[in-house]
């Protein structure tokens, strides 16, 4: 693939900083923009010209200032700003550029295209038939190559993977594919000409959340995933927290009930052990002697049968003594479940409160506790909103 990146200059700490608030909150006014970051007039006007000629934001004269934001600015401040530049909001021209966005599970790869702003307007699933690293860079390749036919100037790939990820470039460890030491970055870069991010799934899933999604002007976030692993990222001033535990998985040693379930995979009573779907589907086979599908456990669950039932009030309970423990010890603002396991939430939900608030001090504040049934194509955005981070506005290489 002879296809190069849509060129950009790579912006200062200063451009960034307005580039990300036009990104995440825009149509915005100059004059909000100046009040958040504190910039004069001047200031404003030098940093978002060059912003201007690049394609990457536009003067916006459809949109119009908000009342709230006009309310947020003294007289003087929206003279001063006036004065410096003409009052039309600014925003992100969305499809200047566009990326692509993979999550590889053991069993497929998912893949999207987004605008700058995350919108997803294509997606493809291709399922795996080897796990072999170059076989499965082949097969990504093959995909962005689809991709780049129906949106030409797509500008880099986000890679997203269940494991522990090293400088955004090399799985050091995926137990889920079997990798090691996997320069996945370099693999897909050899092969599409395009600049590559690859990261922790949850971690991609995280950054996508709070910046476009549940998380969005929340200073503290969380993200707790329920699915074949256990998941958890904080954001604390809008920055993920990192840690040398990342991709790990945390979730085998995180013990909810000491007395709770022994499986295959995960310390007895942890959260892989009570949470994660093929443990609940181990739990349902080990008592009946059939193998059933999450789905149709969580159906028998609801219709009264005794061992469904059974593992999922023990699964809810569970669930609910880690969001009260997330909320304990982490004091999020908002706690997002998300995966293709949250269903258990719909069919437990009085478990699952009962355990948050026995685990709670009585006069805490109420846990927020949204919940969203990510699909994979919800993971694949997650990582092209990593790539749109790091290629574009340029963040940390984490």
């Amino acid at each position: 693939m002879s296809r190069l990146a849509a060129s950009w200059v790579p912006l200062s700490a200063a451009e960034r900083a307005v580039a990300i608030e036009v990104l995440t909150h825009g149509p915005i006014s100059r004059a909000e923009i100046a009040r958040k970051l504190n910039l004069s007039a001047g200031s404003l006007t030098r940093l978002t010209k060059p912003l201007i000629e690049s394609g990457l934001l536009v003067e916006d004269p459809a949109a119009h200032t908000s009342q709230s934001q006009a309310q947020s600015q003294s007289p003087a401040q929206e003279a001063a700003i006036r004065q410096g530049r003409p009052s039309q909001p600014l925003d992100i021209v969305a499809d200047s550029r566009y990326f692509a966005g993979f999550k590889i599970t053991a069993e497929a790869v998912y893949g999207v295209v987004t605008t700058l702003k995350s919108d997803i307007v294509l997606r493809r699933t291709r399922l795996l038939t080897t796990r072999e690293p170059e076989d499965v860079a082949d097969l990504v390749h093959d995909l962005t190559e689809e991709f780049a036919l129906a949106f030409p100037r797509l500008a880099g790939i986000g890679v997203g993977v269940g494991g522990h990820v090293r400088g955004r470039a090399v799985v050091v460890e995926s137990p889920f594919l079997n990798w090691q030491g996997v320069p996945f970055a370099e693999l897909l870069e050899e092969r599409t000409g395009l600049p590559v991010v690859v990261e922790n799934d949850v971690a991609a899933l995280v950054e996508a959340e709070a910046w476009f999604g549940a998380g969005r002007g929340l200073d503290r976030f969380a993200v707790l995933t329920i699915g074949a692993g256990i998941g958890y990222g904080l954001v604390i001033g809008s920055n993920l927290v990192r840690s040398a535990e990342d991709g790990h998985g945390i979730g085998r040693r995180w013990i909810l009930n000491p007395n709770g379930p022994l499986t295959p995979d995960g310390e007895r009573g942890s959260a892989i052990a009570l949470l994660s779907i093929p443990s609940i589907r181990y739990q349902v086979q080990a008592a009946t002697g059939r193998e059933v599908t999450y789905d149709e456990i969580l159906t028998l669950a609801a219709a009264g049968d005794p061992v469904a039932a059974r593992v999922v009030d023990e699964a809810a309970r569970g669930l609910g003594t880690l969001v009260a423990q997330i909320a304990n010890f982490a004091m999020p603002q908002k706690i997002l479940l998300a995966g293709e396991g949250v269903g258990i939430v719909d069919v437990a939900a009085t478990a699952v409160q009962e355990s948050i608030l026995a685990n709670r001090h009585p006069l805490a504040d109420p846990v927020v506790l949204e919940t969203k049934v990510s699909d994979f194509n919800d993971w694949a955005r997650g990582a092209a909103v990593l790539a749109i981070q790091v290629l574009v506005l340029g963040r940390d290489q984490g």
